[in-house]
């Protein structure tokens, strides 16, 4: 079951430093943009990921997950649920620890797969409006 009560998700956010954010845009207006500025500015690591770009907010930005140089905490997707699954095989190759499928991002099937594999799950929830909901 993905995970939806406060304690945990505080406990994700407290414990992770990076953050890999899946479908990153360079469109300012983008809630991929402004949620992965919003992360960096609150102390994450975050590694943009998207094929059609080389940078996005002045960071290096990666084709997939297993190019992100760095161990991932959570991986952040912003994409349709039809790339979740391929999503999910990546973070669990990786070694993440989380998965966050943003609003509408649902997958139920890639989310079990993920959970099987001990990454924990949040689901149809934004990772920006729990941080401020829970980490004050």
């Amino acid at each position: 079951m993905p995970i939806n009560d406060e304690t945990t998700i505080k406990k994700i956010l407290e414990e992770s430093r990076t953050i890999a954010v899946v479908g990153a845009s360079q469109k300012p207006w983008r809630d991929s943009n402004s949620i992965a500025r919003f992360l960096a500015r609150k102390g994450y690591t975050v590694y943009p990921v998207n094929p059609k770009y080389d940078e996005i907010n002045g960071e290096k930005c990666y084709p997939d997950i297993k190019s992100v140089p760095a161990n991932i905490d959570i991986v952040d997707v912003f994409r349709q649920p039809s790339a979740v699954p391929e999503i999910v095989a990546q973070a669990i190759e990786a070694g993440a620890k989380a998965i966050w499928l943003q609003y509408g991002v649902i997958h139920e099937q890639a989310a079990e797969q993920a959970e099987k594999a001990g990454l924990r799950v949040i689901m149809d929830r934004c990772i920006a409006v729990d941080y401020r909901q829970f980490m004050h």
